[in-house]
């Protein structure tokens, strides 16, 4: 097909408590995280990028696609962490001609993160009753959707705040769905890290840098801001900045509290103490 229709995008987000509720101390009006949802779009079809934690967040998120009209006809998954793909059933309950897909790896992660130690003990013990029944995506064949005429590109981005994370790229107009590669003034999950891997994480962002978008969308972000560009070398700043003082610090709280200096005002500073007590364990 031609590339005869110019592509447009739209980001929703919802926000959530933040999972980690032991803070020591910390700006109490910023323990929630936001998750964000793309729509790509073009005259008549369109791809979903990422799905919502809650039940109430997706059926919003429902409402909201059909509200563009478009025939939607991926979801695409970007990682296997339940609060990307956890929607994915009532998606494709209201988009019944619509396939949920993301890369072999992501697949293969969604059912490890769905087992019980994170579905019963963790998801629905913070969140009791609220969240959804588990559809997995199934494997995207192709290392790009085809959406009127233009690709939406994978990429590969290895281990960033998990294993095997992936991001969209745009080329026709410059948009970079970045899932977790990229946060926005919200503190990464750095949880399931390592000192080498954050190392990784900041390059992977930088390889989402050099393809020079115009529009990067994090895969979480305060609501109110606008995804620019330079969300990517923050979060690498963030990552070596994270890694330079834990290695000047002894104890978790030291950690978070050099951290807390320097990104006061970023959101889910639970993501944050979680991460530096896993390090300093």
């Amino acid at each position: 097909m031609e590339k005869n229709t110019k592509l447009s995008y739209e980001v929703k987000t919802a926000v959530r408590q933040g999972v980690t509720r032991d803070l020591p101390h910390g700006p109490e009006d910023l323990q929630w995280v936001s998750n964000s949802a793309t729509l790509i779009y073009g005259e008549h079809d369109a791809v979903l990028v990422d799905t919502f934690t809650f039940i109430s967040q997706n059926e919003d998120l429902v409402a909201w696609v059909k509200s563009f009209n478009r025939n939607l006809t991926h979801i695409y998954i970007t990682h296997g962490h339940g609060d990307h793909w956890l929607g994915v059933g009532q998606l494709l309950k209201a988009f019944p001609n619509t396939i949920a897909v993301g890369t072999k790896e992501t697949v293969a992660d969604a059912p490890i993160n769905d087992l019980p130690v994170y579905r019963e003990n963790f998801w629905e013990k913070l969140f009791p009753g609220q969240i959804p029944s588990s559809v997995y995506p199934t494997v995207l064949e192709n290392t790009f959707i085809e959406l009127e005429g233009h690709r939406l590109e994978v990429i590969d981005t290895g281990h960033t705040d998990t294993a095997h994370s992936t991001s969209l790229w745009v080329p026709s107009i410059g948009l970079v769905v970045a899932g977790d590669v990229v946060y926005n003034h919200t503190h990464p999950f750095t949880a399931e890290t390592s000192a080498e891997s954050r190392e990784h994480w900041a390059k992977a962002a930088e390889k989402l840098e050099a393809l020079n978008p115009v529009v990067v969308v994090s895969g979480h972000k305060q609501p109110q801001l606008s995804d620019a560009p330079e969300t990517i070398a923050l979060t690498a700043k963030y990552l070596r900045d994270f890694n330079r003082i834990e290695a000047e610090t002894t104890t978790a709280l030291e950690l978070y509290d050099r951290m807390l200096e320097l990104y006061p005002r970023w959101a889910n500073p639970g993501s944050l103490w979680g991460g530096a007590k896993v390090v300093k364990q």
